[in-house]
């Protein structure tokens, strides 16, 4: 698939791994929506960064705890570059619960968030490319084989988003490839400093943290080939082996 000249929305496109991404996409030729909830500044930034490297962007808030928006965000991103044929599902919460502290308003959120609103915004991007090619990736997570002990809604979601790749990719193919990126050690999570990652990093046979770099390669890797679809590219430093 050749990327110049398409559009695509990044959700959580304003920050971190997201930012990376919309700016991978900008340089690559796409124009770029970019999603933020709170994120305002940021999100202005990062459209000002991409737009220098001569594509269109526009920006729009939505918040993703209500699946019910998520049709919403394609209408947005339409409207404002035209036909979307590309969809970056990177937004995310990172709560930390327990199965035996969850409630069920936690529950509902972070479900909500991680793994509802993407599968509507998908259905939604889906539904107004009608017949023409596009190509969709999810943002996971490595440990959904082998889960946090403190992230239990977030990790069960983020497992929902790999059988969710893999369902979409059967049910949108021919003409919508599907697939997903799955983080290991990428940045420090929020309210975590280098240190804390560096110490996570020590134990990876590549005993590094990944930066934000790898994963948008990642990204572009697999939304420009076009005889992939379905799987789920792990970008871990090797951590799964270990």
């Amino acid at each position: 698939m050749e990327l110049a000249g398409r559009s695509a929305i990044v959700t959580g496109g304003a920050v971190r791994v997201g930012r990376a991404i919309t700016l991978a996409l900008a340089a690559a030729g796409v124009d770029v929506f970019i999603h933020y909830n709170r994120s305002a500044g940021p999100a202005q930034d990062t459209a000002a960064e991409a737009r220098s490297l001569g594509v269109r962007t526009a920006i729009g808030s939505v918040d993703l705890s209500d699946p019910a928006a998520a049709p919403d965000l394609v209408a947005m991103a339409s409207d404002a570059l035209g036909p979307v044929s590309l969809l970056v599902n990177s937004a995310s919460g990172f709560p930390e619960d327990s199965l035996a502290d969850l409630t069920l308003d936690r529950w509902r959120h972070t479900h909500d968030l991680t793994l509802a609103s993407p599968i509507f915004l998908t259905q939604a991007f889906a539904a107004a490319l009608g017949d023409n090619d596009g190509a969709v990736v999810n943002v996971t997570d490595v440990k959904t084989h082998r889960p946090y002990t403190k992230r239990f809604s977030y990790i069960v979601a983020k497992g929902g988003i790999d059988t969710f790749t893999r369902a979409a990719a059967v049910a949108l193919a021919p003409t919508i490839r599907v697939n997903a990126v799955a983080l290991g050690v990428i940045l420090p999570p929020t309210g975590e400093d280098e240190t804390y990652a560096a110490r996570l990093a020590d134990e990876l046979p590549l005993r590094r943290i990944g930066g934000t770099g790898p994963v948008a390669d990642t990204v572009l890797f697999l939304l420009r080939n076009d005889f992939l679809t379905g799987e789920i590219v792990r970008v871990d430093g090797g951590g799964h082996l270990v």
